[in-house]
């Protein structure tokens, strides 16, 4: 009986530590991508794949309660897939966030990914460094052969009567319908990148000489400006007109339209809640959207023509993008790992002014 006695308390001792667990893989910074195409590596790329190669993000780690497996590397980046949309990309980074094998503290989060740009704002392949994240879903909305005639749009502010109704103020509040980013953080990573030399190819030359915005014309260059965040793939001029009208609305003029994507606002919806749980730091998020296609028609097409032409695989500067997305983005956050004795506890924008 003793002896059953005592290989019990050794059985159960042995539970009890093997419960215990491991101090959690301090992250430096968290790369967050919104899709891929096929495999990881080796392939056609998607938004991951430059990321997983040129970093060298070769330790994968089982991630079942997000949409993808995550995969770091021996310097502390560590790159997660979120999946396209808001909804998948809200409900992967709160998984990230309560994820106990790591420690976000401390981490920067890049997120990179492509998108349709203004053609009064920037060129194919440009990248640009958001001020602020609107979200373009939390609305009322009538159809558009419904509308008053003195209406720009059918598309009505949540919670209000008309479109751009004053004063604003959001329905539930503006956590969900805007973030704003940390603008010392965004000055910083644009005056680290504002000149890198983006890849320029023939047919994006070509592509962007259909556009009459000045700014459609240049090479591919570095700005900064505001991103719509719409899980609705919206196309054409009019739309258009539409984005330029509710970022500036929901901003009150402080931010200027210039890209659209997915999934940012599901991204920093969970992010900032798991700030308020101190989980992180929300003013260490940067996100950055690089041109694969202007976000409307080319002169002498109609939307719709030109919406056919914008599929996945087929936008007019695809690779350059994803290239973009990487040579600009890495900058960052290699800048951020290199001198990680300093930017660990020192934001880089407020340690320089």
């Amino acid at each position: 009986m003793r002896l059953l006695a005592a290989l019990f308390s050794l059985l159960m001792t042995t539970c009890v530590f093997a419960q215990v667990p491991q101090k959690p893989i301090e992250v430096k910074v968290v790369v967050v991508n919104m899709f891929e195409v096929g495999a990881d590596t080796g392939d056609v790329p998607g938004e991951y794949q430059y990321w997983v190669e040129r970093e060298h993000l070769d330790t994968v780690l089982p991630f079942p309660e997000g949409y993808h497996d995550l995969r770091m590397n021996k310097d502390g980046v560590l790159g997660v897939l979120t999946g396209v949309g808001t909804a998948r990309a809200a409900a992967t980074i709160m998984a990230l966030g309560s994820d106990l094998r790591f420690d976000l503290s401390h981490a920067y989060f890049v997120v990179a990914g492509i998108a349709g740009i203004d053609p009064k704002m920037g060129s194919l392949g440009s990248a640009v460094w958001a001020d602020y994240i609107v979200d373009g879903d939390l609305a009322h909305e009538i159809d558009a052969r419904e509308i008053p005639k003195d209406w720009k749009t059918g598309y009505v502010p949540l919670g209000k009567s008309t479109p751009y109704e004053q004063p604003r103020q959001a329905r539930f509040g503006d956590d969900g319908n805007v973030y704003h980013l940390n603008p010392a953080l965004v000055d910083w990573a644009f005056g680290l990148t504002k000149d890198i030399q983006l890849e320029d190819t023939p047919g994006i030359r070509e592509r962007r000489q259909q556009f009459a915005p000045e700014a459609a014309k240049r090479p591919p260059f570095v700005l900064r400006g505001g991103n719509l965040s719409a899980s609705t793939f919206w196309h054409g001029k009019l739309m258009n007109e539409w984005a330029h009208d509710w970022v500036k609305y929901q901003t009150d003029g402080k931010s200027t339209y210039a890209v659209c994507g997915m999934e940012d606002t599901g991204t920093l919806q969970s992010l900032t809640w798991l700030a308020k749980a101190g989980k992180l730091d929300i003013n260490r998020v940067l996100v950055l959207r690089t041109a694969s296609n202007y976000d409307q028609q080319r002169e002498g097409a109609t939307a719709a023509e030109s919406l056919a032409e914008t599929k996945i695989r087929q936008y007019s500067a695809y690779m350059p993008s994803l290239d973009s997305a990487y040579r600009v983005g890495h900058v960052v956050v290699d800048a951020l790992v290199s001198n990680w004795s300093e930017t660990r506890d020192h934001l880089p924008a407020l340690k320089e002014r």
